[in-house]
């Protein structure tokens, strides 16, 4: 699915989820991981990808044993590959108790020699307890604004299945489970690394609403699409929680949530066409006219307070839409077809509003080519031109 929607040249890697905590005694050989795939909308932005918060594991890495009035640091390697080495790359490194260090075979210093004597002069180079040791850089824990991932991620990191059932359990009972739900930490990590507070998460396959709660804990915008009962039964009475502040399982604690916000609830009406191809006779004018509007625009359709065949104008386009007796008047000469009098209905509804061409959309047109050419109006066939 992911190839279809960004397509094969835009996956970037695939994400080992540790799900379990422990084997499954019932299979000599168990399943213990599920993937994540990543994807970007264009490749060349993984780089756009944001960073974790710096965890305890990390921050214990960071010492001071020179007393460093900047604070604690951790030191790095400085050595570079040689593929794209410039000459300015390839020189001695002499101690401060004079031991030389040319580069390492098959590598070069990763810092031009200016590069690296400034870092020498402002104390930011580590030779080592006895100031003999090969050169590393040192970085600052006061500097390190978040730390990289990648693509293994423990069960302690993100959770587990078992931490997963459990949320569920806590908010809609033992007695009403749902069969695959992910833990609340999980989620979290894949909105923190790709995307910030306000931005717009969909999924297309809600299940238990796992991710519309930890979207609206973590300030972002969400649209959740689930075609089963359970779109009642546990997406929206777990959000009506998460916004009355109840729900405090999962990321509560480390988002500090409390609740608040709010939600829409819709539910799709009508398919617009039958198997056959036909329009829905069920679906009515304003049904169908979203469906136009979006399908010429890509925008959403405002619906008006007044029937009209006049849908609206985008990009100096006129936009119309004759059909389920909009106009009061199934007759050929009326509502349903276009005809030099419902034409004019529709200029008058335009009233003295820019445009420079006008698509209508209707059962027939009783009005010539040359002259709908003439009027600079394009004529779309019910239902053979309904996207």
């Amino acid at each position: 699915m992911g190839d279809e929607i960004f397509g094969r040249k835009n996956y970037v890697s695939s994400v080992v989820w540790q799900k379990r905590t422990s084997t499954d005694n019932r299979l000599r050989l168990g399943d213990a991981h599920d993937y994540v795939l990543v994807y970007v909308k264009k490749k060349g932005t993984e780089k756009e990808f944001n960073q974790l918060k710096v965890n305890d594991a990390r921050i214990q890495d960071f010492k001071n044993p020179d007393n460093d009035p900047r604070g604690a640091w951790a030191s790095t390697d400085i050595t570079g590959m040689i593929g794209h080495a410039t000459p300015e790359q390839f020189y001695t490194i002499v101690s401060p108790h004079g031991k030389k260090f040319p580069p390492p075979e098959g590598r070069c210093w990763a810092l031009a020699e200016t590069t690296f004597q400034s870092l020498v002069a402002d104390n930011r180079i580590w030779f080592g307890k006895n100031g003999d040791a090969r050169p590393r850089v040192k970085r600052y824990l006061s500097e390190l604004e978040g730390q990289n991932a990648w693509t293994w991620w423990t069960n302690g990191e993100v959770g587990h299945n078992q931490e997963a059932k459990k949320e569920a359990n806590t908010l809609f009972g033992a007695n009403n489970p749902f069969d695959t739900p992910k833990p609340e930490r999980l989620i979290e990590r894949v909105l923190i690394l790709g995307s910030s507070p306000g931005d717009l998460i969909l999924d297309s396959f809600l299940g238990s609403g796992t991710t519309a709660a930890v979207a609206h804990k973590m300030g972002r915008r969400y649209i959740g699409i689930e075609m089963g009962e359970h779109a009642k039964t546990h997406c929206a009475v777990r959000l009506r929680k998460v916004i009355a502040g109840e729900d405090q399982g999962g990321i509560s604690k480390a988002e500090n949530w409390q609740g608040g916000g709010g939600f829409r609830f819709y539910q799709l009406g009508a398919p617009v066409f039958t198997p056959d191809g036909r329009i829905n006779e069920n679906v009515k004018f304003c049904n169908l006219a979203a469906h136009i509007w979006f399908a010429e625009t890509k925008i959403a359709y405002k619906k008006q307070r007044r029937k009209s065949p006049f849908l609206g104008i985008h990009h100096d386009t006129a936009i119309a839409l004759l059909y389920n007796g909009v106009l009061g008047d199934k007759s050929v000469g009326g509502g349903n077809v276009l005809t030099s009098k419902t034409l004019k209905t529709i200029i008058d509804d335009l009233g003295d509003k820019h445009y420079d061409k006008m698509v209508v959309y209707g059962e027939s047109s009783r009005i010539g080519s040359e002259k709908l050419k003439r009027l600079k109006i394009e004529f779309k066939q019910i239902p053979y031109k309904v996207k």
